[in-house]
């Protein structure tokens, strides 16, 4: 398994006391595999994302990516096994102003020691994005940037490829295109996939669907 979440939970406090929010999720994630998550908002599904990425840390359970249990981790281990084995792609591009799409696009890679101009021009060509490596990001529409995301989060080719509403702010037909080419990347890397989106449509897509509701997967 490239993830696995073992009777995890996670609570927050706010005025009137501590807030449960995941009521001991387990799942697991195979190599290759591709999930959605689905819930209402607030529901915990960030959370999940933020807890398999090591942003946060459960209240308990066990996290493993990779066989590695992320619990057993100070921040520096975390962080260590986020830059290689785990990508992150958001609703919110992210992406450095101050550096060029070819600079973005490699960041990542460059971190993980694992920079491979073969496999960046695969995903450039795959992403139709040739013609825009010199420029900067806000030279370019939403639908590029959010390619120029994508291509960033498999250069360092990733075990693990964690998503959070990727095209929301996409309108619909180039949300289908990023999509469409997201999912063939994957699939060609080999990467698990764990998506968190509102759309049966686009949950539909994925190999399983799992729902979060009171805290506890449906």
């Amino acid at each position: 398994m490239v993830l696995e979440f073992e009777a995890v939970q996670k609570s927050f406090r706010d005025s009137e006391g501590d807030v449960p929010v995941l009521r001991g999720i387990s799942f697991g994630l195979a190599e290759g595999e591709t999930l959605a998550l689905t819930g209402e908002s607030g529901s915990g599904k960030s959370t999940i994302l933020h807890i398999a990425s090591g942003l946060e840390a459960p209240d308990s359970g066990a996290v493993r990516v990779s066989g590695k249990d992320m619990t057993d981790l100070d921040d520096s281990g975390r962080a260590a096994l986020r830059r290689s084995e785990i990508a992150l792609v958001f609703q919110q591009f992210n992406l450095i102003p101050s550096l060029t799409v070819a600079a973005n696009i490699s960041f990542q890679a460059a971190l993980a020691g694992r920079v491979d101009e073969a496999h960046i021009q695969q995903l450039v060509g795959a992403l139709g994005l040739a013609d825009q490596m010199k420029k900067y990001p806000e030279a370019l529409s939403g639908g590029q940037q959010q390619r120029v995301a994508i291509a960033r989060a498999l250069a360092a080719r990733p075990k693990l490829l964690l998503a959070d509403e990727p095209t929301g702010n996409l309108d619909e037909g180039t949300a289908e295109d990023v999509l469409d080419e997201m999912l063939k990347l994957v699939a060609q890397t080999g990467a698990a996939l764990m998506m968190v989106t509102h759309s049966p449509k686009i949950a539909a897509r994925m190999d399983r669907q799992l729902t979060l509701k009171n805290g506890l997967l449906a």
